[in-house]
């Protein structure tokens, strides 16, 4: 390998200061986008509207960017607006075509993604559709999520093992009396790459095994937490609700059919790497094109699955950069007010890692003066907080 090769390898990662930029960047630009995304969350608007909002939003302020840029940067959507109510698992990001409007008290989970130069920042959120704090299992079931959020947003850092990670997730689950989803994998990120193979569940699975793996300084990880009321072993219900895929670069398949080539040239082009909706396609060409491509391993489908009718599904998504100085969190939402029937307080293992530290100390100077009046160390509250913030 040259030094130019070097060098050029070398600024991909996290040693790089623009490549923290280009991060950053797409951080605070899915951050907006998931609160216009919230604002227009309303009884009886059609969800396919709000996701349509969702990705031009993100279109519009990343095409702002960079324009004067020597070589050409891509940017914009990393993951399609995603709106999934009550016990759909998640992906769902339907066609122009349907129907399908927001009812008061839906539970709503909200998925998206932004990159800059293939610098991805992911982040889900989970809202319930009411005024008001949320309370009963839908409480519950949010404040597993994002408790488990907490606590894996502590333990993914260098050092530490993924399935260590994996165990405490379940942990915190079992204390709300919910479950963790079987299914859902949090992956290493790079440049052009949402999935990598350096990945934790989390729940394991005797189907689902991942590698052991141990996290380093300088990566990047997508934390994906999804938990529910129900036995988290959700089932698809109709093939023809999958609108999301990403094309998989190693497969060779000649395709047959003029309209899946077309469709594929299609694809390429405008989603060589990230994962796309099928609303972004010429509509009529894909729905003959796409079958055949997705049969043959071209495609990748993200499934819309359900849980059982009466249960629900919380998803808490974020990014988070292991930098030198500690872990940085750069994307995320407060929560609503909540009001578990569940508590923590006499769990000594999830107060535990509740407790430690996302930043790494500044010198081995004195104690820091103590947090807000009538805040213990290690007490966690139900709603999300800033995630620059070191708890100690």
């Amino acid at each position: 390998m040259s030094s130019d090769d070097e060098r050029d390898e070398k600024e991909l990662d996290l040693t790089s200061s623009e490549v923290v930029t280009k991060y950053k960047s797409a951080a605070e630009i899915v951050n907006k986008a998931l609160q216009f995304v919230l604002s227009e969350c309303k009884p009886k608007a059609k969800i396919v509207d709000i996701c349509e909002k969702g990705d031009t939003f993100i279109k519009e302020q990343t095409g702002s960017m960079y324009k004067n840029a020597k070589k050409k940067i891509d940017r914009g959507v990393a993951f399609p607006t995603c709106v999934s109510v009550n016990n759909t698992v998640g992906h769902f990001s339907p066609l122009a075509s349907d129907e399908t409007v927001l009812e008061e008290g839906d539970m709503l989970k909200i998925d998206m993604g932004c990159h800059i130069d293939g610098f991805i920042a992911l982040v889900a959120h989970t809202h319930v559709l009411q005024e008001g704090p949320v309370t009963g299992r839908k409480a519950d079931v949010i404040a597993a999520a994002n408790t488990a959020a907490e606590v894996a947003l502590r333990l993914v850092r260098p050092g530490k093992k993924n399935h260590a990670v994996t165990e405490a997730i379940q942990k915190v689950a079992e204390a709300y009396d919910c479950k963790i989803v079987e299914g859902v994998i949090s992956h290493q990120m790079k440049q052009n790459v949402i999935d990598g193979s350096k990945c934790f569940l989390s729940v394991s699975t005797p189907e689902t095994r991942v590698d052991d793996a141990e996290f380093e300084e300088n990566e990047v990880y997508s934390v994906d937490i999804v938990a529910s009321t129900g036995d988290g072993k959700p089932k698809l219900l109709d093939e023809k609700q999958t609108t999301v895929y990403k094309k998989d670069a190693d497969v060779k398949y000649q395709l047959k059919m003029k309209a899946s080539r077309f469709i594929f040239s299609e694809i390429k082009e405008n989603f060589p790497h990230m994962p796309f909706t099928a609303r972004s396609l010429e509509e009529k060409r894909a729905r003959l094109g796409l079958v055949e491509c997705v049969n043959h391993g071209h495609l990748l489908p993200y499934p819309v699955l359900y849980e059982k009718p009466g249960d629900f599904v919380a998803q808490i998504k974020f990014t988070v950069l292991l930098m030198p100085n500690g872990s940085d969190r750069i994307t995320s939402h407060t929560l609503q007010e909540l009001q578990p029937t569940k508590t923590i307080d006499d769990n000594p293992d999830i107060k535990g890692w509740l407790a430690l530290a996302i930043k790494k100390k500044k010198g081995g100077g004195k104690k820091k003066k103590a947090k807000k009046a009538g805040e213990k160390v290690g007490e966690t509250s139900t709603e999300a907080e800033p995630m620059e913030t070191t708890q100690e």
